[in-house]
């Protein structure tokens, strides 16, 4: 879809402007792509406290930057939203998504929903190791965690302090609504792991529907 044109100047909101992180996102989503000049000219603040956010939310993966040439000088970054900066808007797939599981629930039996879950699993996790491809645990365990958080999970990963193993921990799930209706679905998150590492034993150690504000994972390596 080709990029709404826009007139020279900076973009003036007509309500009142969210706290600048927000606001940043919120223009570059009307805007398309954008100079830090024009976000900081419309937020009304410094050029500098623009960048510094902007710097923050690429290294979390919502925005990213292309050098332009405008003229004489050095070439301008323009910033646009990243697929994961996107998903911070609500589309309403989610609400699709629970009424789709509804109506299935209703119409079939519970052995015939499980066999699909756990079909959409196995093709999750061979996409993932496609993606993460091979090399150490480490390595492909970091872009797990990579690859999570581009679909909306707030991950990470660290060593494990009493076991040769390495944790994973999902603060923020991209389908928590989902699996309050239908906790079967973390099941197969569990299986999905499970198949995306096989050379490892995963366990489940927090599930945030059980207690806590958190899912997390061990994942320790399988003797040779």
């Amino acid at each position: 879809m080709a990029t709404p044109s826009r007139t020279t100047g900076s973009f003036r909101p007509t309500h009142t402007p969210a706290p600048t992180r927000d606001g940043v996102l919120s223009l570059l989503l009307r805007l398309g792509d954008a100079t830090a000049a024009d976000l900081a000219a419309s937020l009304g603040v410094s050029v500098q406290v623009t960048r510094r956010h902007l710097r923050g939310l690429e290294e979390e993966g919502l925005v990213e930057a292309s050098p332009s040439a405008e003229g004489p000088g050095r070439p301008s970054n323009h910033w646009r939203l990243t697929d994961a900066g996107h998903g911070r808007f609500h589309d309403g797939s989610e609400t699709f998504a629970l009424g789709l599981l509804h109506s299935m629930a209703s119409s079939l039996p519970r052995e015939a929903m499980e066999v699909l879950l756990k079909s959409q699993a196995d093709e999750k996790a061979a996409d993932y190791r496609t993606r993460i491809g091979p090399g150490p645990l480490q390595e492909r365990l970091e872009r797990l965690v990579e690859l999570r958080r581009a679909e909306g999970y707030v991950a990470e990963l660290r060593p494990d302090p009493e076991a040769e193993a390495w944790l994973i921990h999902e603060y923020h799930c991209s389908v928590m609504r989902i699996a309050e209706e239908f906790p079967v679905v973390c099941d197969q998150e569990l299986q999905l792991i499970r198949r995306t590492f096989p050379d490892c034993q995963v366990e489940r150690i927090h599930w945030r529907l059980e207690q806590g504000h958190s899912c997390g994972f061990r994942l320790a390596p399988l003797p040779l």
